[in-house]
């Protein structure tokens, strides 16, 4: 028996063939770009960006021998996103991205007034942030008002994957937890009260549980991905859910921590806690929740200051070592050069999209090794901030799991664990798309239950504190969030002037 997990991230999408044993029998990528037609504005192509990925990843892997064994396919991909489509499932316009697309401020002002901030709590579980979906289709309405009445769907990413495999049109629940204020945590079901002028529950998907089977493999898509006809699909989720199943982090008090193009942060619970600092929502699996946060520039802040740098390469792997390589040049607290590596606004605990970057410290005695380390340290500044919300909050971290890229990086993984003074494990997994391989495997009983999980994850090693340099690292951390606050209302008046000369 095989399995197929594929997963559409910000810049990449990566497939695999796994059999039951979880075993990585052929792994298959390709890369994409992101689209940001206006400050704040961060998109993507569905057929571009992700169906074609997906049908090109999909056909490679169905190249090995073993892939006439397959029993099921899962897909995950970034989010949430919006995409609004016609009854045809075409996209009227682009896809707008999770969090990192921070366009519907004043539309997530204007529910927040309409609803009230202590309804929606109440409600979702969480306040209207640059992470809500719901906003995002309000700010359709408002701006493109003819693509949002011509829509017969608001999907997600991975829903509308789905569907233009199978024909069926359904979310999880994991993901509609994000779709704030349309969705009821504690009934887990839609709730459009106040809404309704914003979208209507026909033109949503239906929802469902991540590891239901939501369809099979159609003619035509199987003409297009190699996949075949009558496979099995599940209804999937997003991409950190899917990451956190790949981790290994399914218990009570488990928290992953993704190293990814942005943070993401998930703790699993097995009933929901709410905080207004964190995002609750149902994990993939019934009767277990997450309490989650995300920082907008991890690995996205590494891929721009190597090409600030210009130390790019055409295979990544090259390019973040001279990253590394250079970064070491300078000590631990980088000479005094401190950098807020919000790229593109801030998510937990600041959630704060006028928030931008900033270096601050330099001297004519500084080098590209500062630069370059002050901001890989302000990635895992921002990082660790994200992490010490929960600790504050008074949730309790029993054990922490890092993966995705980034966590090849010494400088960030370090600064986190020396700044929260929390030991990593680094999961040894290829990412998202293994963890969509474990739910299909799961959804059809070839893992008959959790328990029988571990044999699919492993660890390749641990970050510890780093107890000579935390000094330094910890009173950095105090200056990291002293200059956020200090620069916020400037930046906040800067959004504005912008908007003001954009008309």
């Amino acid at each position: 028996m095989t399995f197929v997990g594929i997963d559409i991230g910000t810049f990449e999408t990566k497939g695999v063939l796994v059999d039951a044993n979880g075993e990585v029998l052929a792994l298959a990528r390709r890369r994409h770009g992101i689209s940001t037609p206006r400050p704040g504005h961060v998109e993507h192509h569905p057929e571009t960006d992700w169906w074609a990925d997906l049908a090109a990843v999909a056909s490679e892997l169905m190249e090995h021998p073993r892939a006439r064994d397959l029993q099921a396919a899962a897909v995950s991909a970034i989010g949430p996103c919006v995409v609004a489509v016609g009854e045809d499932l075409a996209p009227l316009r682009p896809a707008i991205l999770y969090g990192v697309d921070t366009r519907a401020t004043e539309q997530i002002e204007d529910l927040t007034n309409r609803l009230g901030a202590a309804e929606i709590f109440q409600r979702c579980g969480n306040p209207l942030t640059s992470q809500s979906a719901g906003p995002k289709i309000a700010w359709i309405r408002d701006q493109e008002p003819q693509a949002w009445a011509r829509a017969r769907w608001f999907m997600t990413s991975q829903t509308w994957l789905v569907a233009k495999l199978t024909g069926a049109v359904v979310m999880d629940h994991a993901t509609a937890g994000y779709f704030h204020p349309l969705y009821d945590l504690r009934e887990a079901r839609w709730n459009l009260a106040g809404c309704e002028d914003v979208v209507t529950s026909d033109r949503l998907p239906r929802l469902e549980w991540t590891t239901t089977i939501a369809g099979t493999v159609h003619e035509r898509a199987s003409a297009e991905t190699g996949l075949p006809v009558g496979t099995p699909v599940i209804v999937g989720t997003t991409d950190a859910p899917a990451e956190a199943v790949a981790a290994g982090v399914v218990s009570e008090g488990s928290l992953m921590a993704m190293y990814g193009s942005s943070g993401y942060f998930i703790r699993v619970g097995s009933s929901p806690i709410t905080h207004p600092d964190l995002w609750s929502a149902p994990y993939v699996f019934q009767d277990r929740y997450v309490l989650a946060a995300g920082t907008a520039a991890t690995g996205t802040a590494t891929r721009w200051i190597s090409d600030v740098l210009g130390i790019t390469d055409d295979e990544d792997s090259v390019t973040f070592g001279r990253l590394l390589e250079l970064a070491e040049g300078s000590p631990p607290g980088a000479r005094g050069v401190l950098a807020l590596p919000h790229l593109s606004g801030e998510r937990t605990p600041f959630q704060d999209p006028d928030s931008r970057a900033a270096v601050v410290g330099l001297g004519l005695e500084h080098t590209r090794s500062d630069i370059a380390r002050a901001v890989l340290e302000g990635a895992g500044h921002a990082v660790a901030e994200a992490i010490l919300t929960y600790l504050r909050a008074g949730v309790p971290i029993d054990r922490v799991v890092a993966i995705g890229g980034a966590t090849r990086n010494r400088i960030i993984t370090g600064t986190v664990s020396t700044v929260t003074g929390l030991t990593q494990q680094i999961a040894d997994s290829p990412g998202a798309a293994y963890g969509d391989a474990f739910l299909a495997a799961f959804a059809v009983g070839a893992v008959p239950d959790l328990s029988a999980g571990p044999g699919w994850w492993s660890s390749k090693g641990t970050v510890e504190p780093d107890a000579g340099h935390a000094a330094q690292l910890r009173s950095d951390h105090e200056a990291f969030v002293a200059l956020y606050r200090t620069l916020a209302p400037w930046n906040t008046s800067r959004r504005i002037r912008v908007e003001e000369a954009l008309g």
